[in-house]
């Protein structure tokens, strides 16, 4: 057997050829070396070929508007990418970037076609692989646990942080405010001698209550500054969470757009072709 029908069976992509379909696309294909840090491809790139790893790693990144880098993927022996541009012929819409050393095999539109031709039964077996590959992704998604940005707030909260926390929410509530007013009214009767046989321990201008509160205010501020940190380092957690949203979001968005361009030039191509032959018809 060949060098490039045995790398062919090496990749679980091709796997479920037979012989005789490996070697008609080992025919058609290209092997491409890449040293560590080559780039592949880049997003915009015309592409109309899929790349099988055979030895090596890549990363798949995108780069938004505001200059950060976002890892979609990353691949190693046996995986496939670009899949998107061989399948509608638009640009490209990520980065591909070889981490290592790395070897692919390049396969472009036309020797996938060339195999189907010859051998029909080959599509089925490749999109056996592709609809696994998919229902893998699936499962995995599924069986991530899915943490709120509350509860992952709440799991990095130390117990002295809840009861912070919980001071800095007594503290402007009603029920602390006429506890106050209570404990300082009772706290003026009791020293200002208004009831007999009350001896007075804090007589006017009432120092030591004076002390108590400034201290209270001391602590106080520092369970609302506390707390108030916390409460940013949530709102920073939730912000991380809704731009890595709004990212997978804007991606998606992006790919839709792609292929529906792709579907609407294959539409029009097929109304202008069936306009010429109902011109044709009649001459004829």
């Amino acid at each position: 057997m060949p060098a490039e029908e045995s790398l062919l069976a090496e990749v679980p992509l091709f796997q479920g050829l037979d012989p005789a379909e490996r070697a008609t696309l080992a025919a058609a294909m290209h092997l491409r070396d890449f040293a560590a840090g080559g780039r592949i491809f880049r997003r915009g790139d015309p592409g109309a070929a899929l790349y099988v790893i055979s030895q090596g790693q890549v990363e798949i990144s995108v780069d938004t508007t505001t200059g950060s880098r976002v890892l979609l993927a990353r691949l190693g022996t046996g995986d496939f990418f670009g899949e998107l541009s061989l399948l509608d012929g638009r640009a490209r819409t990520a980065d591909a970037v070889a981490t290592e050393a790395t070897r692919a095999v390049e396969i472009d539109r036309a020797a996938l076609e060339g195999l189907f031709q010859k051998h029909p039964d080959a599509a089925l077996d490749v999109l056996t692989v592709i609809g696994s590959r998919l229902r893998e992704a699936d499962e995995l998604l599924q069986s991530q646990s899915r943490v709120s940005p509350n509860q992952e707030v709440a799991q990095q909260t130390t117990r002295v942080q809840r009861t912070a926390e919980w001071l800095a929410e007594f503290s402007g509530s009603i029920p602390f405010l006429v506890l106050h007013v209570l404990l300082f009214v009772a706290w003026i009767v009791v020293n200002l001698s208004f009831l007999p046989g009350v001896r007075v321990f804090d007589p006017f201008p009432f120092g030591f209550l004076t002390m108590a509160v400034s201290l209270e205010s001391i602590f106080l501020s520092c369970f609302v500054l506390i707390a108030q940190n916390r409460q940013a380092a949530g709102d920073r957690i939730r912000s991380d969470v809704e731009y890595a949203a709004n990212i997978k979001a804007g991606l998606e968005v992006t790919q839709l757009h792609t292929k529906i361009d792709a579907l609407y030039s294959e539409t029009m191509a097929r109304l202008a072709g069936l306009e010429r032959g109902m011109v044709q018809r009649p001459q004829a």
